[in-house]
């Protein structure tokens, strides 16, 4: 892995401006770029020697009612369950890229928490709250950042909830 903290320029755009985002909230930890895509969980882990359920993926779906972008942000090894999330934010279908990248700024993969252009309903997978420190995406399928989850909490205001498929 490499870490870009002392030359953000050389950051993707879309990275640039989460590290803006992470400077003005005075994280303290910088963007790292995979040399290898992140674009999956599993990659993600394996670029950063961690394990995949300290990845913590988003994944992002339309709400019916009113068009809003509902993103769930899980740890990497569950699946989400789709009617647990509808539960709790109503009904949900698909976002294909399109829509992703309209209503969070960011391409598939690469999907940050924080810096939506408009907002979007987010949602923390409780099993998140098990580790010390997770990873997510920082506005490009090669680049990530760490915290903790109660960072993700803070920096989100996003309430934690069940949304794990159970297997």
């Amino acid at each position: 892995m490499m870490n870009i903290a002392n030359a953000p320029s050389d950051l993707p755009e879309s990275s640039q401006r989460v590290a803006s985002l992470l400077a003005s909230i005075r994280h303290d930890q910088s963007i790292v770029v995979l040399p290898a895509s992140g674009k999956t969980a599993a990659e993600a882990a394996a670029g950063l020697g961690c394990h995949v359920a300290e990845i913590a993926k988003s994944i992002v779906f339309r709400r019916l009612t009113d068009d809003a972008g509902v993103m769930v942000v899980a740890s990497g090894i569950n699946r989400v369950d789709v009617e647990k999330v509808a539960a709790i934010v109503g009904p949900l279908g698909k976002a294909d890229a399109r829509f992703v990248r309209e209503k969070t700024g960011y391409a598939i993969g690469g999907v940050c928490p924080i810096g939506h252009p408009e907002k979007t309903i987010l949602l923390i997978d409780q099993d998140l709250l098990k580790y010390t420190t997770i990873w997510v995406a920082a506005g490009h399928p090669h680049a990530v950042f760490s915290l903790s989850p109660q960072q993700l909490i803070a920096m989100t205001h996003a309430p934690v909830a069940d949304v794990a498929l159970l297997s």
